[in-house]
């Protein structure tokens, strides 16, 4: 934790501010350790603080090494303000995306300081990944499709998609997922059109095509990986078109993806693949999207995204079409972007599946 509190006070010398409060449990957990529901950070160029309550003094104690651990007796917010004090600090900065304008006004009616919005400053440090990160990252990929592999014999006329998605969480907390790290989105036959069908009360039939789109937490970290599948009957002609167009259109973009490029460019190349197989109307989402403490996180693969991506950037490539009435194909992988390329963490495979 030493390394990331020296960058992100170079962050704050350079944003001119005496201290950061960080409250977000993401960005709270990445600079302390801490994994507890409840606490502050106040970090000057000096001191690392973790404010908490009773529940969880002993824990952060445990948890965040680097840090002052104290324990407020009366409100999270005397305490911070008696601290604030007796730091002599002037500039705070606190979280504008994650704090809400009702916890703004309290610290402006407590706080006799400047206070300053910052935008994503401890999120830009998480862009590039640690190694400790990427094994994490790593873990949580390998038990999901080790659940994948499991839940395709589940994949059968008449279960219900949220069947699915329930004993896919079973599976992947048997595996030693602490959680899901989203609401898991299982979409048969037309519903499979839409992009974010959470599983709902829809049967499976025979012929449909299933999206399962999904992920778990492992300490800490998220994975996520999409597959579709062909339920016993087929596959038809057209949905094998539509499917190893998308699946063209990902291991393209795979191709594409190295440290200096920017990160709208590699949308363009599957974008395009789409585009001129005829169904670039019906792909409406950008490629991917970084992946760590959080589902989302930045950089996107999009075109609205001219990051230029650098080494130890972990992401998602999810390119998809999807046609209403009919259904739709979604295939998504995890990589690692390297020096001269990328490191796909899937193993599983991408060939058109029937089960």
């Amino acid at each position: 934790m030493q390394t990331r509190l020296k960058m992100l006070r170079k962050k704050l010398v350079k944003e001119e501010m005496d201290a950061l409060l960080v409250n977000n449990p993401a960005n709270r957990r990445y600079l302390s350790g801490f994994t507890g529901t409840a606490g502050s950070l106040l970090i000057t160029q000096q001191e690392a603080i973790l404010v908490t309550d009773f529940r969880y003094t002993e824990q952060a104690k445990v948890e965040a090494v680097d840090y002052e651990i104290i324990e407020f007796k009366d409100t999270n917010l005397e305490m911070l303000n008696q601290l604030i004090i007796e730091q002599q600090i002037e500039v705070l900065g606190f979280e504008a995306e994650y704090e809400t304008y009702a916890q703004y006004l309290k610290y402006q009616d407590k706080f006799e300081l400047e206070l300053r919005a910052t935008k994503g400053l401890v999120k830009e440090l998480r862009k590039i990944k640690e190694q400790t990160e990427v094994t994490k990252i790593k873990e949580a990929v390998q038990i999901t499709e080790e659940a994948f592999s499991e839940i395709q014999q589940s994949l059968q006329p008449g279960v219900i998609e949220r069947e699915i998605a329930a004993e896919l969480e079973f599976l992947l907390r048997k595996k030693g997922a602490r959680g899901k790290s989203f609401d898991f989105i299982v979409a048969s036959g037309k519903r499979s059109a839409l992009p974010h069908g959470v599983a709902g009360e829809k049967e499976i039939e025979a012929g449909d095509l299933v999206t399962i789109d999904f992920g778990c937490l492992y300490q800490g970290y998220c994975s996520d990986m999409t597959r579709t599948v062909v339920v016993t009957d087929g596959p038809t002609e057209k949905q094998k078109e539509v499917y190893y167009t998308v699946l063209e259109a990902q291991q393209e973009a795979l191709k594409g993806i190295q440290a200096g490029v920017k990160a709208a460019d590699v949308d363009q190349i599957a974008r395009d693949i789409i585009t001129e197989a005829g169904y670039g109307d019906y792909f409406g989402h950008g490629l991917g999207h970084s992946v760590g403490l959080e589902i989302h996180e930045e950089p996107r693969l999009s075109l609205k995204d001219d990051t230029v991506l650098e080494p130890g950037m972990v992401l998602t490539v999810e390119p998809g079409i999807y046609l209403p009435d009919w259904g739709g194909v979604r295939i998504e992988d995890i990589v690692v972007v390297t020096e001269d390329g990328c490191q796909v963490l899937n193993k599983f495979s991408k060939e058109l599946i029937v089960v």
